[in-house]
């Protein structure tokens, strides 16, 4: 319990804070408490492969980041990705400035919330293929050793050889939606942008460590493995927020409070980076050795849910359900690895 101790005391002040913001709004104390609880199990629901493939990036990195992602990296979860990036985004679509919006969000939540609604084709889309090369980046890598879906998925892995395969699958499946998704040119157009730019981002955060690599011994070397630990955290951060679109947006479906939102989705994110740490700590990974694969593909099935979402609703239920579904079938799956190499030995 040593690794929740963090996200309970977040919960007390969440919940705290939500009683007294409910006192205040006409909610009610006891409403939006329950709310904010809610809201935070949502956000674990939809998170927990993202805690899984969170897990399999930290546990590269030293303690000192691990605690700047529990830490620091919270606190830019909540307020920046879960706050003032839909903010930012009303703003830019509406024209208005910040100060506008979130006057707006506080005293107009009904009118913030349809401008946030109208801008989810970009959101859908910059998103949806983040997440999808992070999916496929996964499959074409060519350096894993096991591979959850037999000889399939060995004969995708070998198509990692071809440079930057991911990314030429990713923007063809990007074109052919621009092209045949039934919307309008403008949404045509925000889509291919907005797309394009997180096929971009992608690559830039994917890329940042090869900044700092250093071929040198001694300190040199340990210097660069500091310096990579922050690429990893900001890869950790642009994931953490690609996954975060779908759950601002899903949370109006809730309550239209941008505060009690705020509140309840941190609860859910301080919980999700707990568990993160605490599979890194306890070297579940390497334990379940399929958990990894099914949370990609969970991903993967999370960017065609959200790429899909562009044109038709698809439940939050069941976008929770779908991850559920791919952690479980993989925690099936490594458990009975493990019990056929456990086997081997005696059978030889």
């Amino acid at each position: 319990m040593k690794d929740f101790r963090l996200s309970f005391v977040v919960t007390i002040i969440c919940l705290t804070v939500a009683g007294f913001w409910g006192a205040q709004s006409g909610y009610g104390v006891a409403g939006a408490i329950v709310l904010a609880a809610i809201l935070g199990v949502m956000e674990v629901s939809l998170s927990f492969d993202n805690a899984v493939v969170n897990a399999s990036v930290l546990k590269d990195m030293d303690e000192k980041w691990q605690q700047v992602f529990l830490t620091i990296g919270i606190v830019i979860a909540v307020f920046g990705m879960r706050l003032f990036f839909p903010i930012a985004i009303v703003a830019v679509a509406t024209g208005l400035g910040m100060a506008d919006v979130t006057g707006m969000a506080l005293k107009h939540p009904d009118d913030y919330a349809r401008h946030l609604q109208a801008s989810h084709v970009g959101i859908a889309a910059f998103g949806g293929v983040f997440l999808l090369l992070v999916f496929l980046s996964f499959i074409f890598d060519e350096s894993k050793e096991l591979h959850w879906l037999g000889a399939a998925e060995e004969r995708l892995a070998k198509l990692g050889k071809l440079d930057s395969i991911a990314v030429v699958v990713a923007l063809m499946a990007l074109l052919a939606m621009q092209q045949f998704l039934p919307i309008d040119a403008t949404d045509r157009l925000t889509m291919l942008v907005a797309g394009v730019g997180g096929a971009v981002l992608f690559v830039a955060v994917s890329s940042l460590d090869s900044l700092f690599e250093s071929e040198d011994e001694g300190a040199a070397a340990v210097a660069s493995a500091k310096r990579n630990g922050l690429a990893g955290f900001l890869y950790l951060e642009v994931l953490d927020a690609s996954f975060s679109f779908d759950g601002v947006i899903g949370a109006f479906a809730i309550t239209r409070d941008v505060v009690i939102i705020m509140l309840g989705l941190a609860i859910g994110a301080m919980f999700v980076r707990s568990l993160t740490v605490h599979l890194v700590r306890k070297g579940t990974l390497d334990e379940y050795v399929f958990l990894e694969h099914g949370a990609h593909y969970a991903i993967g099935a999370l960017a065609a849910i959200m790429l899909a979402g562009i044109v038709y609703h698809v439940s939050e239920v069941i976008t929770g359900l779908v991850g559920v579904g791919f952690i479980a079938l993989a925690l099936i799956s490594s458990i009975r690895y493990k019990r056929r190499r456990a086997v081997e030995p005696s059978t030889a």
